[in-house]
């Protein structure tokens, strides 16, 4: 949780309210130089090769190591998940950059295409300046996925890290900095106004994840001048428990998921359609295993769930909640009272379709369980959303078919939605526009470019 003044940024720990730093407010004054310094900087990183931009990349890599421990603890007091969460979160994304490296590698390298007239080289070269803004709830590893192939595709970047996390987002750059070229990655601290600035100004590329509000103002900027965009936006991610489901997988899956990191990632489960047949006895274990959380602050070892990342964010979730309540939803577990910027992880049941806790983003503790007849009524639910980030099945004879027949971008089949490593990180419907990670992902950093000429034989 960060309070912000005109001049600076003080980052507060969520989980005790007490200051963890302060770091200056990039003055809008100073957007546009910002963005000159990466115009004129520019050219210079563009015509490197690929591979002295990679080895150069690479050096950031025992930076990072040295640092993960201290970065992780940040993570950890900035936004408050547990600190086992926070220094993972760290860990995963120093760990996976060499093989990121070497994915970029491949994914970038030009292509020769030939037929039997036309010899063509297919190229994939930088856009010039990207603007990277990156969210509070993964504030070390989002920043890892847009900065690290927006610069290894030869753009620059500015980045504005969420006003709720600056110093995890600075500490991100200042790694980086150690070994990159002055004006290749600068940072920008602030809150919507320095964002909208960036958006506007002199850019050709805009990376976002958050909300789908945010993308939608975004995209409608960019378009003015025709910028690229790749955002990631919200979610109401489903899952389906069939009448043949692993009952202890599925409710375990189903309280891990709907409320890690306080359920403030963006394929948290929010919505769960679970077959009748077997709805009381998974309803009872998602319950029993919900009341044994143990809900605290994340630096200490005995916490399962931390506080949500502000008080706003708090009050969000507990108007759903009211509203929910008075529609007709059940309380089956949680919803008390916590002081500070805790929520209880509740479980919601006797829900219907036509209340907005099933169609609105929660990004809170919050489980709702809703009985269907059978698979074919639980797509027809879950995929009644605008929303299509990810999704999940649980069930053995018709699961591959019932997935297959949902509408998000990332579908898991007993499992979460997250594919084997190379695969890109996809929304559908109103959950994304373009995407990033995995070759696929990196390349859309990148403009595509073709150089043809006759065949020579």
């Amino acid at each position: 949780m960060t309070t912000a003044t005109i001049e600076s940024l003080v980052s507060v720990n969520p989980a005790t309210n007490e200051p963890v730093g302060e770091i200056a407010v990039t003055s809008l004054e100073t957007i546009e130089e910002v963005l000159h310094r990466a115009r004129a900087a520019s050219g210079t990183w563009a015509a490197m090769s690929l591979e002295d931009r990679l080895t150069i990349l690479k050096g950031a890599i025992p930076v990072l190591e040295a640092r993960a421990e201290e970065i992780g603890r940040l993570v950890t007091a900035e936004m408050g998940k547990p600190l086992a969460e926070g220094m993972g979160e760290v860990k995963y994304g120093v760990d996976r950059l060499p093989k990121e490296l070497d994915e970029l590698r491949s994914a970038l390298q030009p292509e020769h295409l030939q037929d039997a007239r036309t010899e063509s080289m297919l190229y994939h070269d930088p856009f010039g300046v990207c603007v990277a803004i990156t969210p509070w709830n993964f504030p070390f590893l989002m920043p890892m996925k847009i900065i690290v192939p927006a610069l290894a595709a030869g753009n620059t970047v500015v980045m504005k890290p969420s006003e709720l996390v600056p110093l995890v987002g600075q500490a991100v750059a200042d790694a980086f900095n150690e070994v990159l070229p002055p004006g290749i990655l600068q940072i920008v601290h602030g809150d919507d106004a320095q964002g909208k600035a960036l958006v506007r100004g002199d850019c050709d590329l805009i990376a976002f994840t958050g909300s789908r509000a945010a993308g939608q103002d975004i995209l409608s900027a960019a378009g003015h001048d025709l910028k690229r965009v790749v955002l990631e936006l919200g979610g109401k991610d489903p899952m389906i428990v069939l009448a043949d489901a692993d009952l202890e997988a599925a409710s375990s899956f189903a309280v891990q998921n709907s409320f890690r990191n306080c359920g403030q990632v963006c394929v948290s489960t929010e919505r769960i359609y679970v077959s009748e047949e077997i709805a009381d006895a998974f309803e009872a274990e998602v319950i029993s295993r919900t009341q044994e959380l143990t809900v605290g602050n994340g630096a200490e070892d005995e916490t399962q769930i931390g506080p949500m990342v502000s008080n706003d964010q708090k009050q969000i979730v507990l108007a759903q909640l009211a509203q929910a309540k008075e529609d007709g939803a059940h309380v089956a577990c949680g919803d008390t009272p916590m002081e500070g910027n805790y929520v209880r992880p509740t479980v919601l049941t006797g829900l219907s379709h036509d209340m907005s806790i099933m169609r609105d983003e929660t990004f809170g503790p919050v489980a709702c369980i809703m009985r269907v007849a059978d698979g074919n009524e639980a797509v027809k639910l879950a995929n009644d959303t605008p929303y299509g980030l990810g999704a999940v099945v649980f069930g053995e004879t018709e699961a591959d078919a019932v997935a297959r027949q949902l509408t998000a971008g990332m579908i898991g089949v007993n499992q979460g939605c997250g594919g084997a490593e190379g695969t890109p990180w996809v929304g559908a419907k109103q959950s994304g526009y373009g995407y990033h990670s995995g070759p696929e992902g990196h390349r859309q950093f990148a403009q595509v470019r073709l150089v043809s000429k006759p065949c020579s034989n």
